[in-house]
């Protein structure tokens, strides 16, 4: 900085103004500045800036699947307020695995990094309590807590099952399949909920519902369940699905095309998350659409506000989602 300073013909806390204050420095002084920088290959110290303020310009975003789209168009809002506020995003993948959540965790707390913002394999896990107890803030994404000890932003899932089965019922289908992970993950429980009251306010039962449960929640397991599906007796059949996520749904549109199934007269199907790939699958799919970008975007803008104000008051933001109808599940 010493030598770009002389360089320029400036002070030294010109230079250091340039690169953290920039707004207080004139346009042409700042321009000198800036060319100094250029000539002298000047690349600042961002390790040393970190060391005397304690933390890094970055956020952290650990999220549950790398493979869904869902959460890269999630990360996609964290990057649009990041950017605003000249901070840098790293994206971490837990593979929806508690031990590498947690390994990322402790590395990302160790690069002091500014704040967390992470869709959790276990929204109560003891170890976010402790990260924030050690001061640095986090922000729960996708999922939510029955306390509110932490910011967090989500969609309403039940709602989201609710208005999937609604719009099943009302095309006429009275026994469907719900093609779901695990009902140990929050929003998979939450959507055959919704799923379950929709069934109810039609008047069926919950025998109106057969479970395909999944063990993972990608094509490969969409694909596995529709192998199974098709193996049911006639009788039992289900004449659609929903699905817990569009992954899942477009495995089984393949699975039906490779059955010779004809979506959606054999099998209407629904998917959750309105990905890109939903509208442009060779039938379009369907889908309850959660505002993911928004998502992203709210809950990096709530964890700006925490690291500005640690005492500021902690928010629960939940969002509604809206059914987009297309050809696999409206007959013409």
């Amino acid at each position: 900085m010493k030598d770009v300073a002389a360089a320029a013909g400036v002070s030294l806390g010109t230079v250091s103004n340039v690169l953290n204050r920039p707004d207080r420095v004139s346009p042409g002084t700042r321009a000198k500045v800036e060319a100094a920088m250029a000539e002298l290959r000047f690349v600042r110290n961002e390790s040393a800036r970190q060391l005397r303020v304690g933390h890094s310009r970055v956020l952290a975003y650990v999220m549950l699947d790398g493979r869904n789209p869902f959460f890269t168009d999630v990360a996609a809002g964290m990057e649009d307020t990041a950017d605003e506020e000249d901070l840098s995003l790293f994206l971490c993948n837990s593979a929806n695995l508690a031990t590498r959540e947690a390994a990322y965790l402790s590395r990302l707390e160790q690069q002091r990094v500014q704040g967390i913002l992470i869709t959790p394999v276990d929204p109560g896990s003891p170890q976010l309590d402790e990260i924030a107890r050690r001061g640095t803030p986090l922000v729960i994404v996708d999922r939510t807590r029955p306390t509110a000890s932490h910011c967090s932003v989500a969609v309403d899932d039940v709602v989201g099952g609710e208005i999937a089965v609604r719009h099943l019922v009302e095309q006429g289908h009275e026994r469907i399949g719900f093609v779901g992970g695990l009902l140990g993950v929050g929003q998979v429980r939450d959507r055959r909920e919704g799923a379950l009251r929709a069934l109810r306010a039609a008047g069926l039962g919950p025998d109106s519902l057969v479970d395909l449960t999944t063990s993972q929640m990608g094509v490969a397991d969409g694909g596995n369940a529709g192998q199974r599906l098709a193996g049911l007796p006639a009788s039992t059949r289900p004449t659609a699905a929903f699905c817990a996520n569009d992954l899942l749904a477009l495995g089984l549109l393949q699975a039906c095309a490779a059955l010779r199934l004809h979506v959606p007269d054999d099998l209407a199907i629904v998917g959750y998350d309105d990905i890109e790939f939903a509208a442009a699958a060779t039938v379009p799919l369907t889908s309850v659409r959660q505002p993911r970008r928004r998502l992203g975007r709210t809950a990096a803008e709530l964890l700006m506000q925490e690291t500005a104000d640690p005492g500021h008051e902690h928010q629960q933001v939940t969002f509604t989602p809206e059914l987009v109808v297309r050809a696999s599940t409206y007959r013409s």
